[in-house]
């Protein structure tokens, strides 16, 4: 262990709790890594279960607006594609059995849900092995603006 760090998230009563996240140096890589519980989800700031319910329900008992409701669900189709696929390929890497779906007409929840089941709790228990494979995508919007085209004329002789 290296230190910590402070790490808040919303509950879905609104009330806001504070964590102290170890940070843990890799032998491997050297790389400084954050113990995250399985109540959260990376670059995230509600719970877990808020975001469960917001993909499950039309109208969950959480203390988000609709805007974030909308994000958190439109996050979700696109995440749940990759992390399907995440499960997959971690699935053959480590020779767990699997069992693919023919089925192309499920939606991402029912095709996860093959994946842990329909337990509570699920969300925390598909991105443990994906955070833990260092397949975590950054969807940061601070990492997703491109250059402008000016930079690129400043690189050219």
């Amino acid at each position: 262990m290296v230190g910590s760090r402070r790490r808040g998230y919303v509950q879905s009563s609104g009330e806001l709790v504070k964590l102290i996240i170890r940070r843990l140096q890799c032998k491997d890589c050297k790389r400084i890594h954050h113990e995250l519980p399985n109540i959260l989800v990376p670059y995230k700031r509600h719970e877990a279960a808020s975001i469960e319910q917001a993909v499950q329900e039309v109208n969950p008992a959480v203390a988000a607006d609709e805007s974030t409701l909308y994000r958190w669900r439109s996050w979700f189709q696109v995440w749940a594609v990759y992390a399907t696929r995440c499960l997959s390929a971690l699935a053959h890497r480590y020779g767990f059995p699997v069992k693919e779906s023919s089925n192309s007409t499920q939606s991402s929840l029912q095709q996860l849900g093959q994946w842990v089941g329909h337990v509570d709790k699920w969300l925390g228990q598909i991105v443990r092995p994906i955070t833990n494979a260092n397949l975590w995508v950054q969807t940061r919007s601070a990492f997703l603006s491109a250059p402008s085209p000016s930079t690129f004329m400043l690189a050219l002789p």
